[in-house]
């Protein structure tokens, strides 16, 4: 029987405190309460997408900004994400989703490659000034990403291929992500050990 690939992690700073719980073997179940309900939103989306069951608490000076708050529990997410991985023995190692909402239209491709890497394009200009549900800064979406894959030493391509409401292109993005994820770490019974010609990843 394979170890449970699971993490559990926190992080505090003068600006945010965040607890994590998350298993890469679960069903999509999540209770999420970061005081940012539109970003609590876009991790329900992920979980569900990813089959990854995942718990997050957080709180932070949201009275400033949600910056703080988004940003931190990217970092953790990320860090956790890394953490329950392993060495990444038997995972297929590489995801791609196509995902519309409606009008838009969002492509993630996923290397759990142990190299942080995101390109990131296609938004519509002056979707990062847009407030989605009046807190959440549409930039916060790259910026949650670049956090989520310098901190899982993950290799992301995210494109915007259409859109024109904030709310399904921000969501087409976390879902498209959640999707090529989800493929990326499954384990795939083909594959014996880990699939790098290096022999780590």
């Amino acid at each position: 029987m394979s170890a449970a690939r699971t993490a559990s992690l926190s992080r505090a700073t003068s600006e945010s405190r965040v607890e994590l719980e998350l298993d890469l073997d679960g069903t999509g179940r999540s209770r999420i309460q970061t005081t940012v309900p539109f970003f609590d939103h876009m991790l329900t989306a992920f979980a569900k997408h990813s089959l990854t069951d995942l718990t997050v608490r957080a709180e932070g000076d949201t009275d400033i900004d949600a910056h703080h708050t988004v940003e931190d529990v990217s970092i953790v997410l990320g860090q956790a994400i890394r953490e329950a991985l392993g060495d990444k023995s038997g995972i297929a190692r590489y995801g791609d989703a196509l995902v519309p909402l409606d009008e838009a239209l969002a492509q993630a491709v996923v290397d759990i490659s142990g190299r942080p890497y995101l390109v990131h394009s296609g938004e519509p200009v002056g979707f990062e000034h847009h407030l989605i549900g009046g807190h959440f800064t549409g930039s916060l979406v790259r910026h949650s990403f670049e956090a989520i894959s310098v901190h899982a030493a993950l290799t992301v391509h995210l494109r915007v291929l259409g859109g024109r409401d904030p709310h399904h292109i921000a969501e087409a993005e976390y879902k498209a992500f959640a999707r090529a994820f989800r493929q990326a770490k499954a384990l795939d019974p083909l594959i014996e050990g880990i699939p790098s010609t290096k022999g780590a990843l």
